[in-house]
Protein backbone atom coordinates (compact mmCIF):
# COMPACT_ATOMS: atom_id res chain seq x y z
CA UNK A 1 0.00 0.00 0.00
CA UNK A 2 1.39 3.38 -1.10
CA UNK A 3 1.45 6.29 1.25
CA UNK A 4 1.04 9.88 -0.11
CA UNK A 5 3.55 12.37 1.22
CA UNK A 6 2.27 15.95 1.49
CA UNK A 7 4.34 18.56 -0.39
CA UNK A 8 5.99 21.18 1.82
CA UNK A 9 3.92 24.36 2.38
CA UNK A 10 5.52 27.26 0.56
CA UNK A 11 4.35 30.63 1.93
CA UNK A 12 3.77 33.45 -0.55
CA UNK A 13 5.10 31.68 -3.65
CA UNK A 14 1.96 30.05 -4.99
CA UNK A 15 -0.45 33.04 -4.76
CA UNK A 16 -0.69 36.75 -3.78
CA UNK A 17 2.12 39.35 -3.72
CA UNK A 18 5.32 39.49 -1.85
CA UNK A 19 6.07 42.68 0.08
CA UNK A 20 8.61 43.72 -2.55
CA UNK A 21 6.12 43.20 -5.37
CA UNK A 22 3.50 45.23 -3.48
CA UNK A 23 5.90 48.13 -2.93
CA UNK A 24 6.95 48.11 -6.59
CA UNK A 25 3.29 48.14 -7.67
CA UNK A 26 2.52 51.10 -5.37
CA UNK A 27 5.52 53.00 -6.74
CA UNK A 28 4.40 52.40 -10.33
CA UNK A 29 0.82 53.49 -9.58
CA UNK A 30 2.07 56.62 -7.79
CA UNK A 31 4.29 57.54 -10.73
CA UNK A 32 1.50 57.03 -13.25
CA UNK A 33 -0.91 59.06 -11.12
CA UNK A 34 1.61 61.89 -10.81
CA UNK A 35 2.20 61.94 -14.56
CA UNK A 36 -1.54 61.91 -15.23
CA UNK A 37 -2.20 64.81 -12.85
CA UNK A 38 0.66 66.76 -14.41
CA UNK A 39 -0.80 66.16 -17.88
CA UNK A 40 -4.27 67.20 -16.73
CA UNK A 41 -2.84 70.37 -15.15
CA UNK A 42 -0.97 71.21 -18.34
CA UNK A 43 -4.02 70.60 -20.54
CA UNK A 44 -6.15 72.75 -18.23
CA UNK A 45 -3.52 75.50 -18.36
CA UNK A 46 -3.44 75.43 -22.16
CA UNK A 47 -7.24 75.52 -22.24
CA UNK A 48 -7.35 78.56 -19.93
CA UNK A 49 -4.71 80.30 -22.02
CA UNK A 50 -6.77 79.62 -25.15
CA UNK A 51 -9.88 81.07 -23.48
CA UNK A 52 -7.90 84.17 -22.50
CA UNK A 53 -6.74 84.47 -26.08
CA UNK A 54 -10.34 84.30 -27.30
CA UNK A 55 -11.48 86.84 -24.69
CA UNK A 56 -8.91 89.35 -25.87
CA UNK A 57 -9.77 88.67 -29.50
CA UNK A 58 -13.41 89.57 -28.76
CA UNK A 59 -12.29 92.67 -26.88
CA UNK A 60 -10.12 93.65 -29.85
CA UNK A 61 -13.06 93.35 -32.26
CA UNK A 62 -15.14 95.50 -29.89
CA UNK A 63 -12.42 98.18 -29.82
CA UNK A 64 -12.38 98.35 -33.60
CA UNK A 65 -16.18 98.43 -33.85
CA UNK A 66 -16.12 101.32 -31.38
CA UNK A 67 -13.48 103.07 -33.50
CA UNK A 68 -15.62 102.67 -36.63
CA UNK A 69 -18.62 104.13 -34.79
CA UNK A 70 -16.90 107.03 -33.01
CA UNK A 71 -13.72 107.67 -35.00
CA UNK A 72 -11.47 106.86 -32.03
CA UNK A 73 -10.99 104.26 -29.30
CA UNK A 74 -12.89 104.81 -26.03
CA UNK A 75 -11.18 106.55 -23.11
CA UNK A 76 -9.13 104.34 -20.83
CA UNK A 77 -11.12 105.86 -17.98
CA UNK A 78 -13.35 108.92 -17.84
CA UNK A 79 -12.39 111.77 -15.53
CA UNK A 80 -14.71 113.80 -13.35
CA UNK A 81 -13.77 116.97 -15.24
CA UNK A 82 -15.80 118.92 -17.79
CA UNK A 83 -19.05 117.53 -16.42
CA UNK A 84 -18.38 114.08 -17.82
CA UNK A 85 -21.59 112.06 -17.70
CA UNK A 86 -19.87 108.88 -16.45
CA UNK A 87 -16.98 109.89 -14.15
CA UNK A 88 -14.39 107.15 -13.55
CA UNK A 89 -16.18 104.66 -15.84
CA UNK A 90 -13.67 102.30 -17.44
CA UNK A 91 -13.03 101.40 -21.07
CA UNK A 92 -14.75 98.10 -20.28
CA UNK A 93 -18.03 99.96 -19.74
CA UNK A 94 -17.69 101.90 -23.00
CA UNK A 95 -17.16 98.63 -24.91
CA UNK A 96 -20.34 96.99 -23.57
CA UNK A 97 -22.56 97.87 -26.56
CA UNK A 98 -19.96 96.29 -28.86
CA UNK A 99 -19.80 93.08 -26.80
CA UNK A 100 -23.51 92.21 -27.04
CA UNK A 101 -24.07 93.78 -23.62
CA UNK A 102 -26.46 96.58 -24.59
CA UNK A 103 -28.75 95.93 -21.62
CA UNK A 104 -25.86 96.31 -19.17
CA UNK A 105 -24.66 99.41 -21.05
CA UNK A 106 -28.06 101.07 -20.78
CA UNK A 107 -28.21 100.12 -17.10
CA UNK A 108 -24.81 101.76 -16.53
CA UNK A 109 -25.83 104.95 -18.35
CA UNK A 110 -29.02 105.19 -16.31
CA UNK A 111 -27.11 104.59 -13.08
CA UNK A 112 -24.62 107.38 -13.80
CA UNK A 113 -27.43 109.73 -14.72
CA UNK A 114 -29.20 108.98 -11.45
CA UNK A 115 -26.02 109.19 -9.35
CA UNK A 116 -22.55 110.07 -10.72
CA UNK A 117 -20.81 108.37 -7.77
CA UNK A 118 -20.00 104.86 -9.00
CA UNK A 119 -19.47 103.65 -5.43
CA UNK A 120 -23.18 103.76 -4.64
CA UNK A 121 -24.98 100.43 -5.00
CA UNK A 122 -27.76 100.93 -6.00
CA UNK A 123 -28.02 102.41 -8.53
CA UNK A 124 -24.66 101.08 -9.79
CA UNK A 125 -25.60 97.41 -9.49
CA UNK A 126 -23.71 96.61 -12.68
CA UNK A 127 -20.35 96.69 -10.98
CA UNK A 128 -21.06 93.53 -9.03
CA UNK A 129 -22.01 91.61 -12.21
CA UNK A 130 -19.29 89.38 -13.66
CA UNK A 131 -18.80 89.87 -17.41
CA UNK A 132 -17.16 86.60 -18.60
CA UNK A 133 -15.22 88.17 -21.46
CA UNK A 134 -13.27 90.30 -18.96
CA UNK A 135 -12.28 87.35 -16.73
CA UNK A 136 -9.35 84.94 -17.12
CA UNK A 137 -10.60 81.43 -16.20
CA UNK A 138 -7.31 80.66 -14.43
CA UNK A 139 -8.21 83.05 -11.59
CA UNK A 140 -10.75 81.27 -9.38
CA UNK A 141 -11.11 84.36 -7.17
CA UNK A 142 -12.98 86.38 -9.76
CA UNK A 143 -15.33 83.93 -11.43
CA UNK A 144 -17.90 85.38 -9.07
CA UNK A 145 -18.18 88.83 -7.51
CA UNK A 146 -16.41 89.28 -4.18
CA UNK A 147 -17.02 91.26 -1.03
CA UNK A 148 -14.34 93.94 -0.85
CA UNK A 149 -13.40 94.09 2.83
CA UNK A 150 -12.58 97.82 3.01
CA UNK A 151 -15.70 98.87 1.12
CA UNK A 152 -18.13 96.25 2.48
CA UNK A 153 -19.88 95.63 -0.80
CA UNK A 154 -19.55 93.37 -3.83
CA UNK A 155 -17.32 94.06 -6.81
CA UNK A 156 -16.70 92.20 -10.05
CA UNK A 157 -13.28 92.30 -11.70
CA UNK A 158 -11.28 92.32 -14.90
CA UNK A 159 -8.15 90.33 -15.73
CA UNK A 160 -7.34 92.68 -18.62
CA UNK A 161 -5.98 96.22 -18.25
CA UNK A 162 -5.61 98.91 -20.86
CA UNK A 163 -2.06 99.96 -21.67
CA UNK A 164 -1.49 103.51 -20.45
CA UNK A 165 2.02 103.64 -21.97
CA UNK A 166 5.02 103.72 -19.66
CA UNK A 167 3.03 105.25 -16.79
CA UNK A 168 0.15 107.62 -16.08
CA UNK A 169 2.27 110.76 -15.99
CA UNK A 170 3.39 110.32 -19.61
CA UNK A 171 0.10 109.18 -21.23
CA UNK A 172 2.12 107.86 -24.17
CA UNK A 173 0.05 104.72 -24.72
CA UNK A 174 -3.31 104.16 -26.39
CA UNK A 175 -5.61 104.13 -23.34
CA UNK A 176 -5.38 106.68 -20.52
CA UNK A 177 -7.65 109.08 -18.65
CA UNK A 178 -9.97 110.86 -21.12
CA UNK A 179 -8.01 109.46 -24.08
CA UNK A 180 -9.50 109.63 -27.59
CA UNK A 181 -6.80 107.83 -29.51
CA UNK A 182 -7.42 107.09 -33.17
CA UNK A 183 -5.55 104.67 -35.39
CA UNK A 184 -3.79 107.56 -37.17
CA UNK A 185 -2.30 108.55 -33.78
CA UNK A 186 -0.53 105.19 -33.50
CA UNK A 187 2.43 106.06 -35.69
CA UNK A 188 4.52 103.15 -34.41
CA UNK A 189 2.09 100.84 -36.22
CA UNK A 190 -0.95 99.00 -34.92
CA UNK A 191 0.76 95.60 -35.18
CA UNK A 192 3.64 96.83 -33.01
CA UNK A 193 1.67 98.61 -30.28
CA UNK A 194 -0.09 96.92 -27.35
CA UNK A 195 -3.54 98.02 -26.23
CA UNK A 196 -4.58 95.60 -23.48
CA UNK A 197 -2.67 93.09 -21.35
CA UNK A 198 -3.20 90.61 -18.54
CA UNK A 199 -2.82 91.37 -14.87
CA UNK A 200 -4.88 89.62 -12.16
CA UNK A 201 -6.62 91.89 -9.62
CA UNK A 202 -4.54 92.91 -6.62
CA UNK A 203 -4.21 90.67 -3.57
CA UNK A 204 -6.52 92.92 -1.54
CA UNK A 205 -9.04 93.11 -4.43
CA UNK A 206 -8.97 96.91 -4.34
CA UNK A 207 -7.36 97.23 -7.78
CA UNK A 208 -8.90 95.58 -10.83
CA UNK A 209 -12.58 96.57 -10.87
CA UNK A 210 -14.02 96.31 -14.38
CA UNK A 211 -16.86 98.82 -14.07
CA UNK A 212 -15.26 101.94 -12.65
CA UNK A 213 -12.51 102.98 -10.26
CA UNK A 214 -10.01 105.59 -9.26
CA UNK A 215 -6.79 103.61 -9.39
CA UNK A 216 -3.70 105.49 -8.31
CA UNK A 217 -4.18 109.24 -7.97
CA UNK A 218 -7.55 109.04 -9.74
CA UNK A 219 -5.93 108.23 -13.10
CA UNK A 220 -7.24 104.67 -13.32
CA UNK A 221 -3.67 103.34 -13.20
CA UNK A 222 -3.59 99.99 -11.45
CA UNK A 223 -7.37 99.59 -11.66
CA UNK A 224 -8.36 99.25 -15.32
CA UNK A 225 -5.15 100.74 -16.74
CA UNK A 226 -1.46 99.93 -16.29
CA UNK A 227 1.90 100.99 -17.65
CA UNK A 228 4.97 98.95 -18.49
CA UNK A 229 6.93 101.12 -16.04
CA UNK A 230 4.30 101.96 -13.44
CA UNK A 231 5.34 103.54 -10.14
CA UNK A 232 3.72 102.77 -6.79
CA UNK A 233 2.35 106.04 -5.43
CA UNK A 234 1.80 104.43 -2.02
CA UNK A 235 -1.98 104.59 -1.79
CA UNK A 236 -2.48 100.94 -2.74
CA UNK A 237 0.96 99.47 -2.18
CA UNK A 238 2.06 100.03 1.38
CA UNK A 239 5.31 98.16 1.98
CA UNK A 240 6.01 97.82 -1.76
CA UNK A 241 8.90 99.54 -3.51
CA UNK A 242 8.22 102.75 -5.40
CA UNK A 243 9.30 101.15 -8.68
CA UNK A 244 9.23 101.47 -11.58
CA UNK A 245 8.01 97.91 -12.06
CA UNK A 246 9.02 95.65 -14.95
CA UNK A 247 7.22 92.83 -16.73
CA UNK A 248 7.80 89.68 -14.67
CA UNK A 249 6.00 86.76 -13.00
CA UNK A 250 3.73 87.48 -10.04
CA UNK A 251 1.61 85.85 -7.33
CA UNK A 252 -2.02 86.50 -6.47
CA UNK A 253 -1.19 86.91 -2.76
CA UNK A 254 1.49 89.57 -3.38
CA UNK A 255 0.04 93.09 -3.39
CA UNK A 256 3.20 94.48 -5.02
CA UNK A 257 2.48 92.50 -8.20
CA UNK A 258 -0.44 94.83 -8.89
CA UNK A 259 2.01 97.30 -10.43
CA UNK A 260 3.12 95.26 -13.44
CA UNK A 261 1.64 93.06 -16.14
CA UNK A 262 1.70 89.30 -15.47
CA UNK A 263 -0.63 86.32 -15.68
CA UNK A 264 -1.46 82.97 -14.16
CA UNK A 265 -0.31 81.27 -17.38
CA UNK A 266 3.08 79.67 -17.66
CA UNK A 267 5.98 81.73 -18.99
CA UNK A 268 4.26 85.02 -19.77
CA UNK A 269 0.97 86.81 -20.39
CA UNK A 270 -1.41 87.44 -23.27
CA UNK A 271 -1.61 90.86 -24.95
CA UNK A 272 -3.97 92.48 -27.41
CA UNK A 273 -2.27 94.57 -30.09
CA UNK A 274 -3.87 97.57 -31.76
CA UNK A 275 -4.42 95.71 -35.04
CA UNK A 276 -6.61 93.19 -33.19
CA UNK A 277 -4.00 90.45 -33.05
CA UNK A 278 -3.44 88.56 -29.78
CA UNK A 279 -0.08 87.15 -28.70
CA UNK A 280 1.40 85.38 -25.71
CA UNK A 281 4.47 87.40 -24.70
CA UNK A 282 7.31 85.80 -22.75
CA UNK A 283 8.59 87.44 -19.57
CA UNK A 284 11.98 87.54 -21.27
CA UNK A 285 10.57 90.15 -23.69
CA UNK A 286 10.28 92.95 -21.10
CA UNK A 287 12.26 95.44 -23.19
CA UNK A 288 10.21 94.74 -26.31
CA UNK A 289 7.01 95.10 -24.30
CA UNK A 290 8.19 98.46 -22.97
CA UNK A 291 8.84 99.69 -26.51
CA UNK A 292 5.48 98.34 -27.73
CA UNK A 293 3.57 100.16 -24.99
CA UNK A 294 4.05 103.59 -26.56
CA UNK A 295 2.02 104.69 -29.58
CA UNK A 296 4.52 107.09 -31.16
CA UNK A 297 8.03 106.33 -29.92
CA UNK A 298 9.49 105.47 -33.35
CA UNK A 299 11.37 102.49 -31.87
CA UNK A 300 11.73 99.21 -33.80
CA UNK A 301 9.93 96.28 -32.17
CA UNK A 302 9.66 92.61 -33.07
CA UNK A 303 7.87 89.84 -31.23
CA UNK A 304 7.96 86.09 -31.73
CA UNK A 305 4.98 84.09 -30.44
Amino acid sequence: MKHHVNAPYRMGLSSGFTLVELLVSIAIITTITGLSLSAVHRIRGLSDRSKCHNNLRQIGLAFHDSHITNGFFPPGVASNLNNHRMPFASWCVFLLPFLDQSMLWNQAKDAFQADPDFQHIPPHVGQKLVVPVFVCPSDARIRHSQIVAEERFERAFTSYLGVIGLNSSLKDGVLYIDSQTSIKDITDGTSSTIMVGERPPSADLILGWWYAGWGQDRTGEGDMLLGTRTYNSGSNGLGCSSGPYKYMPGKIDNQCDAFHFWSLHEGGATFLFCDGSVRHVSYAADLMLLIASTRAGAEPVSFSD
